[in-house]
């Protein structure tokens, strides 16, 4: 079709022309002085996206890679586990701890709400043997659009005086809204490079504690491919153990310049000006939002409900066939009932009205009925 394709799922999102020309460089020896100094700045630098000034860890892999590598450096097997299912990706994680051997206890949410810190704080409470090492949330869960409130959950267990290890996935939340690793005392935090850090897939990450290096010392699961000390002996020297994704870190180096040109600040504003704008529309139309909640929207993404008897799948195939636009699809239970507007990584305002007037034009053909006028409600949310 003519004209660019309109990739709006909550990631991979569009890489910017800068970090597709830093990708496209000829490959460098991975052991060479040149890419010494680029994987020494990439990690350096990577670290005030986090919140931390402690280490950051860059596997060639998903976010998956990065789940199973926080939990097989930090446990052992058949410890206890303590998962809040905020969505389609918080249980995904918990299967994943099940079949490294782990012993998940998944509390059970209704993925329209985030991450309760009082029923955590309570079953933390009743654990006075300590059989739950560790407790692992998703912070901007990806499936329904709900950010979780972090501070509050390290609160919480330091309220209960338990001495888990506190594990977040910020797969779509990092670059994209404020996270302070250090400050919210969290010990391995989770991300992928194909969201707010604007790169294809292919790299992932561990942002580590001082508390979770030392439970990495006695841990007991199976590690080589995921080890930490391995990585960190190398990466001291800019280097890693294996051979790393030599150009997608030299895109990250490019990235990390945009980033910093911007400001992390107004990355973070520009996000939210845009969920503002796009959930305006969503109201306009008469549509619900999975969230139900406004304080805990997303910033990197709207789950959108259609009215009973309307296909969401339905509604996203128009929608590309018409204006060559992709759009989310509803995850697990979830499934053909939603559909999942990204507004995260390199975008500007255009590009948000834009999304907006896709979804209305396919909203219009494909005979759901809602209330016309949505990208008026966006235009003006952003003036």
């Amino acid at each position: 079709m003519p004209g660019r394709h309109f990739l709006q799922i909550p990631g991979p999102t569009n890489t910017p022309l800068p970090v597709l020309s830093a990708i496209a460089r000829p490959t460098i020896d991975h052991r060479g002085p040149e890419f010494g100094q680029i994987g020494a700045d990439v990690l350096a630098r990577i670290r005030p996206v986090f919140g931390t000034e402690q280490p950051v860890v860059i596997y060639p892999a998903s976010g998956t890679g990065a789940w199973e590598a926080a939990l097989v450096n930090t446990l052992s097997p058949g410890d206890g586990v303590l998962m809040y299912e905020t969505g389609w990706f918080a249980r995904l994680w918990s299967d994943l701890a099940t079949r490294l051997g782990l012993k998940p206890e998944v509390m059970a949410g209704d993925w329209r709400s985030p991450v309760d810190p009082i029923h955590i704080e309570a079953r933390l409470r009743e654990d006075r043997d300590g059989q739950i090492k560790a407790v692992c949330v998703v912070h901007n869960e990806t499936s329904t659009g709900v950010l979780s409130d972090i501070a509050a959950l390290r609160r919480a267990i330091d309220a209960a005086g338990h001495p888990a290890l506190l594990m977040v996935d910020t797969i779509s939340s990092l670059g994209s809204t404020s996270y302070l690793h250090d400050e919210w005392g969290v010990d391995v935090t989770v991300a992928g490079s194909q969201k707010g850090l604007m790169l294809p897939p292919g790299l992932s990450f561990n942002a580590i504690s001082s508390k979770a290096r030392a439970a990495s010392e006695t841990a007991g699961l199976p590690r080589a491919f995921w080890c930490w000390n391995q990585m960190l002996e190398a990466n001291a020297r800019g280097f890693f153990p294996y051979t790393p994704s030599t150009n997608l870190l030299q895109g990250l180096k490019v990235a990390l310049d945009m980033l910093e040109a911007e400001g992390l600040q107004t990355v973070f504003a520009r996000h939210k000006r845009a969920a503002a704008a796009v959930r305006a529309a969503v109201a306009h139309w008469g549509f619900e939002t999975q969230c139900q909640d406004a304080a805990h929207h997303s910033p990197s993404l709207t789950a959108v409900r259609l009215p009973e008897g309307h296909s969401a799948d339905g509604l996203r195939q128009t929608i590309l066939q018409a204006s060559n636009m992709s759009l989310g699809n509803g995850l697990g239970p979830l499934a053909d009932r939603v559909f999942r507007i990204g507004h995260l990584g390199d975008f500007n305002d255009p590009s948000v009205i834009a999304s907006v007037a896709g979804v209305e034009m396919g909203l219009r053909a494909a005979a759901i009925p809602h209330q016309s006028g949505g990208v008026d409600a966006a235009l003006t949310t952003l003036a």
